[in-house]
């Protein structure tokens, strides 16, 4: 049987407070923190292993012990944050309804688009490595699991996930090309077919 225990609960069982934060405050502060960098092993140290080098009991041994051992790393970490919060304050000032409806309209028109139609890029740049030509599938080999064709070879498309879901009963008897999306793009493995 699995049971989930929440932070909630575990700083209860500990009977260690919950500090209280404004409404969105928290992850804001979070979301500096991922572009500051801010607790970093390189500037707060690799807590894995500082918290195993520990040997005392309680949340005031471990504070003690940590600040002894890492002196400026909260400060350090607290200036990082601080300064990417001011550059997001920055940022947020200049944000006006232009500026929210052109972002809204690339998510719901050009990355929805370039999302469905990705599959294009990937026989495309296919094509132009193997230096030959492509195609999208007709309807009556897409039900095939034909995506298109690089060259003459018949291609199937697939997300790297694919691969790990042997328990499908679908057999494609072509090449597969497999993705992989990544934060600016897809990652491609042209592998099969080169």
């Amino acid at each position: 049987m699995k049971v989930k225990i929440t932070i909630e609960e575990i700083r209860n069982y500990l009977d260690i407070e919950n500090p209280e934060f404004p409404k969105y405050v928290a992850p804001l502060i979070n979301l500096a923190n991922r572009f500051a960098k801010g607790t970093v092993p390189k500037v707060v140290g690799q807590l894995s292993e500082l918290i195993q080098e520990f040997e005392g009991k309680t949340l005031k041994e471990w504070e003690e012990w940590y600040l002894k051992k890492k002196p400026d790393a909260i400060s350090d970490a607290t200036e990082k944050i601080l300064h990417k919060l001011k550059e997001l304050k920055n940022a947020i000032d200049n944000i006006d309804r232009e500026t929210v409806e052109k972002w809204v309209r690339d998510l719901v028109i050009v990355k929805t688009f370039i999302g469905l139609r990705f599959q294009e890029a990937i026989l495309k740049k296919g094509a132009e490595i193997k230096q030959t030509n492509y195609r999208i599938s007709e309807p009556e080999e897409e039900s095939k699991g034909i995506d298109g064709y690089i060259g003459e070879i018949p291609i199937s498309i697939k997300p790297d996930t694919y691969k790990s879901k042997p328990e499908l009963p679908e057999h494609i008897g072509i090449k597969i090309i497999y993705y992989r999306k990544i934060d600016d793009g897809i990652e491609v493995d042209y592998g099969e077919i080169l």
